[in-house]
């Protein structure tokens, strides 16, 4: 008999702890999701995942799939330990050696050809949700739709298509998870259901660029306004302000308000930074001023490159 090694899928050791276990099956999760992934292989990997972590994410059927895998020769076959089906009863032929060991785990944890149905919570599911920036800065609600591979009373797939109301808090980060109880896979049994844990990602913003907490602005100044220093007005996400240039800024230079970014507790910085918009020379009058002020200063940019004339 073929046997399936779970560790392997989720590929971790066999000795991982179960935080390593939920961290594996949640990127993998991410990786393979039907809704999000573009490999060719995703529904049939991500049923992989799922079979692999409902076993090895219970504790009870963890030990019992360890004490199975300890029949398994150097050669990869299976041996299944002396009264291993104490209890349980198969229906129907049994087939090729694979489907056998898939027909043992089906009637060992609860699935169709089991003599009684056992109680399981349901898995955890994992999606991905783009919001707009501004979602994250006030909150919002959201429709969300999703799909997802379920299956019947008899073991065949099928797409199940849902929308749920999704409420955005303020403050939420990108690639933070916002769970949703309940939302996930049915229990069996009569268990509850597992929970959907929808990861948070930004659409592209035309004006702010996000890291963390921190929102980065390029604010445009002219070089009078960078040289001499001036007070400019500037948007931000909770509204405009007065903003001053320090005198002999220079170009990059980067201003922060503090408490303007993103929402949270503490609040992240807006930061600014500077963009030194020089005037085109495109017309006499602006031509003549460059010529001017090339003259009457006396200013050499390349002075430190050293022996450069």
């Amino acid at each position: 008999m073929e046997f399936k090694d779970y560790y392997a899928t989720l590929g971790v050791e066999r000795g991982a702890s179960e935080d390593e276990i939920r961290r594996a099956y949640r990127r993998l999760a991410r990786k393979y999701h039907p809704d999000v992934s573009k490999e060719p292989d995703a529904e049939q990997r991500m049923r992989e995942v799922n079979e692999a972590y409902q076993v090895l994410g219970d504790p009870e059927k963890r030990a019992a799939y360890d004490q199975l895998a300890a029949g398994v020769s150097s050669a990869g076959g299976f041996s299944p330990p002396p009264g291993w089906d104490s209890g349980f009863e198969f229906y129907g032929a049994r087939g090729a050696d694979d489907d056998l060991f898939s027909e043992f785990f089906s009637s060992l944890f609860g699935g169709r050809r089991a003599r009684a149905t056992a109680r399981a919570r349901g898995e955890d599911r994992h999606a991905a949700i783009e919001i707009d920036l501004e979602d994250a800065l006030r909150g919002a609600s959201r429709d969300v739709t999703l799909r997802s591979v379920e299956y019947d009373a008899q073991g065949r797939p099928h797409v199940r298509e849902r929308t749920l109301n999704v409420r955005i808090p303020a403050g939420v980060r990108e690639g933070q998870f916002i769970r949703l109880a309940g939302q996930g896979s049915p229990g069996t049994g009569g268990a509850e259901n597992g929970d959907l844990y929808l990861e948070v990602r930004f659409k592209p913003h035309p004006r702010y660029r996000v890291d963390g907490r921190d929102l980065y602005m390029d604010l445009p100044v002219a070089p009078w306004e960078a040289a001499l220093g001036a007070t400019v007005r500037v948007p931000t996400p909770l509204g405009p302000v007065e903003v001053t240039v320090p005198a002999n800024s220079r170009h990059g230079r980067r201003l922060r308000l503090k408490g303007r970014g993103i929402p949270a507790s503490p609040p992240g910085d807006l930061y600014l930074v500077l963009d030194v918009v020089w005037p085109r020379a495109d017309t006499e009058k602006a031509r003549q001023a460059y010529k001017k002020l090339a003259q009457e200063l006396s200013f050499d940019p390349r002075r430190n490159l050293g022996g450069v004339r």
